[in-house]
C-alpha cells in the first residue's frame, strides 16, 4: 500500500502531465490540423526562390525551389502531434521534442520524428498562394 508522500505526490505531478499531454495533443484550438480544403496563404511574392514560409495560423509551410516551383506541407510534427511554430532558414523545429524537418522536401532531419511531414496540394492563382486538398 503508497505511503501518504506518495499519494500527495503523484496527486501534484497529475496536473503537470496532463499539461504536457495537451501541449503534444496537436488537436483543439480551432485550428484543423492541416487544412481540410484550400486556403489563401497570401501573396506569391512572400516566398523567395529556395526559401520557405511558415504560416502557424494554418498548420503550413510552403517552400519554392530554384526553378520557381512550390511545395506545402502540414507542420504538425509526426513524432507526437504537436504544432510546429519553427523556422530556421528551411529547417522547421518541433518545440516538443526536437524534431527538425526539411520545409522544402517533408524529409525528417533529427530525431525523434522518423516519418516525413504530410504533403499538401499547392498552387499559385492570381498572385496568391493557395494550399489544402483542391488546390
Amino acid at each position: 500500500m503508497p505511503g501518504r508522500r506518495t499519494v500527495l505526490r503523484g496527486a501534484a505531478l497529475a496536473p503537470v502531465a496532463g499539461i504536457a499531454l495537451t501541449a503534444c495533443s496537436g488537436g483543439g484550438g480551432g485550428t484543423p490540423a492541416t487544412p481540410t480544403a484550400p486556403v489563401d496563404l497570401g501573396a506569391e511574392s512572400e516566398i523567395a526562390k529556395g526559401g520557405a514560409k511558415l504560416y502557424r495560423d494554418r498548420n503550413v509551410v510552403v517552400s519554392r525551389a530554384g526553378d520557381g516551383s512550390l511545395r506545402a506541407f502540414s507542420t504538425i510534427c509526426t513524432h507526437a502531434g504537436c504544432a510546429i511554430d519553427r523556422l530556421r532558414g528551411t529547417t522547421l523545429v518541433c518545440p516538443c521534442h526536437g524534431s527538425e524537418f526539411d520545409a522544402t522536401s517533408g524529409k525528417v532531419l533529427r530525431a525523434p520524428a522518423t516519418a516525413p511531414l504530410k504533403e499538401l496540394p499547392v498552387e499559385a492563382k492570381d498572385g496568391k498562394i493557395v494550399a489544402g486538398p483542391g488546390a
